[in-house]
């Protein structure tokens, strides 16, 4: 009985856990029995998806490997010739670089060139042209012959010339050379840096001013008598001028003598700072934009900084070998420094036209076009019925102005080499011929080389626009002399067709022609609207005039603007 009731209470006291393992066994029948109670596609199915669960977690553990990747990384490819477009023209970038330093330097040799025939000019042809106009104002009047004009607008422009070079030159020996010199070698390195970049831009600035107050001068020497005079004069200007080219000159002179401190310095740290500047310049105008036109503006003060900068090494040179009594040994001590200044110079214009031409997409051949506007500057002055001098027109092209340092140099040299007894000026007699030589041979080079790029840039008709606007003047002005007889003098055929006949103003022999136009606008016009018409022509005709001029002396390639 007592085991009855003993075992009575273990099993109540066990009831919730057997109830829960109860329980449980029934869910264990009731999940078994689901199972079995599913059609065998489930079945089949469900074991699809555990099977396909597995091998996406092993493909997943064996793609995540370290040993795949880096397998991945050495083996995988790819297909530049889907992006053929760009990868072209990233490669002709390339190209156009490594065609930029040559075609550069045909631009900047046949420019050095063009200067040094404008600068020659002042030595050799410029003399020889005064003494002609003298001899022509003294004879004229002695002779008793009646002309109009004493003297041509060249010829006063080349009498001009001369005096402001004597007198000029005259004023220069007022300045010491020595006591300057002596001046700027006692400043310290950063001054003399800092002198230096404020003579750069002064130099500049003085050069694109200079020519306008010289421009001004001769058309104010020039200009018909019969014209409303609307200037202050020729004596001003003149004053003008003469003070232009002097200070002109003593700003070259201290250029060249702080050179000369830089090449004399004992550790050579000015001039390298010096050298330096130049790669300051390749920060100031890479990364900017440039059109064709402002590149061509740039090469041309490129082309001018550096036949400057040769002709400043040439009067350092000089200076130096006169402090050594000429020894030629001292000549080879200055050699490597020259040497790293105008390399350093043709690095820097190298470097800085290829990476602007680069990152503005500007081609190779375009220095071709800009060769061909030099040349056709050359050509058009060399014709009858040019309007201006070579030198002048190189030097509203380029901004280079020889007569200041034509002054300077003719200094230097007089002031360095000292000429006595006859066989020392004979020398100086058989250099001048050897001057006179190499001008006339530079010349016709040139001249040949012009006309040989004008004929590849395709650019002959532009010199005989106005030889062919000419014509039909010629045929007006026999026209109106059948019918009425001219007041002045009738002009000579024979000497009009000689090439070495003075150009003819167009205003003081040919009456003006009459405008025709090809529309039949004016027929069919009343006479109320006529007038208003014909001033609205004209004006639209003045304006498309001053723009083209405009365009003309700024960035443009014989009259068309480079676009």
């Amino acid at each position: 009985m007592a085991d009855v009731t003993s075992s009575g209470l273990e099993g109540d006291k066990n009831d919730p856990e057997s109830r829960k393992d109860e329980k449980k066994k029934k869910n264990l029948d009731l999940t078994g029995d689901a199972f079995t109670r599913l059609p065998s596609a489930t079945t089949e199915t469900l074991g699809f998806y555990e099977k396909r669960d597995r091998e996406s977690r092993s493909s997943l553990s064996s793609d995540l490997s370290l040993w795949r990747f880096i397998s991945a990384e050495l083996t995988r490819g790819y297909f530049l010739e889907h992006n053929e477009a760009k990868y072209t023209e990233r490669r002709e970038k390339v190209y156009t670089c490594l065609r930029i330093p040559k075609e550069l330097e045909k631009l900047m040799f046949f420019g050095y060139f063009l200067c040094l025939d404008a600068f020659l000019y002042v030595f050799t042809l410029l003399p020889l042209r005064v003494l002609l106009a003298l001899l022509r104002f003294i004879t004229l009047p002695c002779c008793g012959l009646s002309v109009r004009r004493l003297l041509q607008p060249a010829q006063v422009c080349d009498v001009l010339k001369g005096v402001i070079m004597v007198i000029c030159y005259f004023m220069m020996h007022y300045v010491d050379y020595s006591m300057m010199y002596h001046l700027i070698r006692g400043q310290s390195v950063i001054k003399l840096y800092i002198i230096y970049n404020m003579l750069e831009v002064a130099d500049r600035l003085f050069s694109s001013f200079g020519q306008d107050i010289l421009d001004a001068l001769y058309w104010t020497a020039t200009e018909p008598k019969e014209r409303k005079t609307a200037h202050i004069g020729v004596i001003p200007h003149f004053f003008m001028a003469v003070f232009y080219v002097f200070f002109h000159a003593i700003l070259i002179m201290v250029q060249a003598t702080t050179l000369n401190v830089a090449f004399n310095s004992h550790n050579k740290s000015l001039l390298t700072i010096m050298m330096s500047n130049n790669f300051v310049e390749i920060k100031g105008s890479v990364f900017k934009k440039f059109e064709k036109n402002n590149l061509f503006q740039m090469s041309n003060s490129d082309i001018k900084e550096r036949f400057t900068n040769y002709v400043l090494l040439l009067i350092v040179c000089l200076r130096n070998m006169e402090q050594f009594s000429w020894n030629p040994d001292h000549f080879w001590v200055l050699f490597p420094d020259v040497c790293m200044v105008i390399g350093s110079e043709i690095a820097v214009d190298v470097v800085k036209h290829a990476f602007i031409t680069k990152f503005n997409d500007i081609t190779a051949d375009v220095y071709s076009e800009y060769r061909a506007s030099l040349a056709f500057d050359l050509v058009s002055s060399r014709q009858k019925n040019a309007c201006t001098d070579y030198s002048d027109s190189v030097a509203r092209r380029m901004g280079f102005i020889p007569l200041p340092l034509a002054v300077l140099l003719i200094r230097v040299i007089t002031s360095s080499v000292k000429v006595q007894g006859s066989m020392a000026y004979a020398c100086v007699f058989l250099f001048y011929l050897g001057l006179i030589t190499l001008k006339v041979l530079n010349s016709i080079v040139l001249l040949g080389k012009s006309c040989k790029y004008v004929k590849e840039a395709k650019m002959e008709e532009k010199l005989f626009q106005t030889a062919s606007a000419s014509a039909p003047a010629k045929t007006f002005y026999k026209s109106v002399s059948k019918t009425s007889p001219p007041k002045g003098p009738a002009p000579d055929e024979s000497t009009s067709d000689s090439v070495t006949s003075q150009p003819v103003r167009m205003s003081e022999s040919l009456p003006p022609l009459l405008v025709q136009s090809s529309s039949t606008q004016f027929l069919t016009t009343p006479d109320g609207e006529e007038k208003d018409v014909t001033q609205e022509s004209s004006e639209l005709k003045h304006r498309s005039t001053k723009k083209d001029l405009l365009d003309i002396d700024r960035f443009t390639i014989c009259g068309n603007r480079i676009d």
